[in-house]
Order: C-alpha cells, then sequence, then structure tokens
C-alpha cells in the first residue's frame, strides 16, 4: 500500500481504533523518551505525536517505494523520502526506532535492519510492529496489516537474530476483527481486554523491542575459511640450489 492507501485507512473508524490501541501500547512500552532521538521508519506518523514536545528530536522516514507525505500537518515538515537500504544518518544517531508498515512490505528485510543497526545508538531500543500470521487482520486486505509478509514469534526472532538484535520485550495488540461496523468497533476495548487474557497468540500484531548486539561479529563463510586454512598451513617449495660456476684458469696457470 503506498502513502495515500495507508492515509485514508488511517482516517477511517477501523484505522483510528487500530493506531488507538497499539498506540497505548508503544506508551507502555516507552513511557519516558525526555532528551532521546526518536526516529520512525516506514508509515509510523500515527504513532509519533505523544514522542513530539518530549523527546529531543523526532523524525519520520518512509521508503521511496511508499512515497511520503508532510507530518505533522501544521508547523515544520519532520518527515523524508529515503532508501531504506541507505538511511541518511549518522552511525549511532537515534537512540529509539519505531518500525511500523515497513518491514513486512521490505524488499530487503535484513539490510532495512542492519541499517537501523548502524544508526541506533549502543543502549538504544527499537520497536518493530508486524502482522501476527496468526491473526485475523493479516487476512483482510482492506487494512495495511493485510499485505505484506505477516510474521510468526519464532520468525521475526530469528530474523533479529540474523541481523544482530536481540528481543527484550513483546506485547500484543488489535484484537477486535477488522470490520468497519460500528457497533464492532465500539466494543474494541472489551475485545482487546478478553483477547489479551483469552487468546493472546491470535492478535492482529505482534509487538518486538530488541536491543543490539554490540560485539556481534559476522562470522566468515565457511568456504572462505577453508581457503584461508589452507594458504595458511601449505608448504613453501624449497628454493632449487643455484648451478655450480666452472672456475677458468688464469692466464700463466
Amino acid at each position: 500500500m503506498d502513502v495515500i492507501d495507508l492515509r485514508d485507512f488511517y482516517g477511517r473508524p477501523l484505522g483510528r481504533v487500530a493506531q488507538h490501541h497499539i498506540a497505548r501500547r508503544v506508551e507502555q512500552i516507552w513511557p519516558d523518551v525526555r532528551g532521546l532521538n526518536v526516529l520512525g521508519l516506514g508509515f509510523a506518523t500515527p504513532y509519533l505525536a505523544p514522542f513530539v514536545g518530549k523527546a529531543e528530536r523526532t523524525i519520520g522516514l518512509m521508503p521511496a517505494r511508499q512515497g511520503v507525505m508532510q507530518w505533522p500537518a501544521n508547523g515544520k515538515c519532520l518527515t523524508g523520502l529515503v532508501d531504506e537500504r541507505e538511511l541518511p544518518l549518522p552511525d549511532e544517531s537515534m537512540d529509539r526506532v519505531l518500525l511500523v508498515h515497513g518491514l513486512e512490505a521490505s524488499e530487503s528485510k535484513r539490510g532495512l535492519l542492519r541499517q537501523i543497526w548502524r544508526v541506533l545508538a549502543p543502549g538504544g531500543r527499537l520497536l518493530i510492529v508486524v502482522p501476527n500470521r496468526r491473526g485475523l487482520w493479516a487476512r483482510r486486505e482492506a487494512t495495511p496489516f493485510g499485505h505484506g509478509q505477516p510474521f510468526s514469534r519464532s520468525q521475526i526472532t530469528q530474523l533479529l537474530r540474523e541481523s544482530m538484535f536481540s528481543p527484550s520485550d513483546w506485547e500484543v495488540a488489535l484484537f477486535v476483527p477488522p470490520f468497519d461496523w460500528r457497533p464492532l468497533l465500539r466494543s474494541a476495548s472489551a475485545w482487546e481486554r478478553a483477547g489479551h487474557m483469552l487468546w493472546p497468540r491470535f492478535s492482529g500484531v505482534i509487538m518486538v523491542e530488541a536491543t543490539k548486539q554490540i560485539y556481534a561479529a559476522t562470522p566468515l563463510p565457511a568456504s572462505r575459511k577453508m581457503k584461508s586454512r589452507v594458504r595458511a598451513i601449505a608448504p613453501l617449495p624449497t628454493p632449487a640450489p643455484a648451478p655450480a660456476r666452472a672456475v677458468l684458469p688464469e692466464d700463466g696457470d
């Protein structure tokens, strides 16, 4: 979905309900951002408003495939259009990164996560919101969560570890069925409470907070290791002895 589709979704009653319940969980995970630099990636602007004025700096970057829109509507624009594989930010410049409507639609998931790893400061936190493979929202194409690749908890864990992140906290949200039926939406809070207690595995989205592994190293491929070993232990040929030079008699001998 492009930026216009995403904007229109969050302008509908169902989108406002989704925004409300996901934003509550985001604020519970990050209750205090004073003095921190906060980056929103993907289409994270519906969830960045609570951080403006509290964080030291709040910006939103949107991938080129998706498009970009001005945010906030009034005042200085805090958004930009970027290549997700080359974020235009200095190393270790962000303390919090919120990734929404980004990972599931990315064509280079590991490349995106490595860029986030680069710009995230030591001790910084990454919070990812992705569609739950088991939930109803991933099966409903009328919402943004029904597009791209949904994830299970084990899948997102493996992807994070391969990208040098360690999952540290988990949350779930969106248990109300994804339909624009007003009587259903009015009871969304009751659905959320019941879902957390009775069927947490079937939430609409999975939210995972992760920290960067500072001392992780990319292992050398096995083929390169073997070649290096062969070069290290291969004996060098012994130089052949120089041929004996003939001694010519001098004049008078």
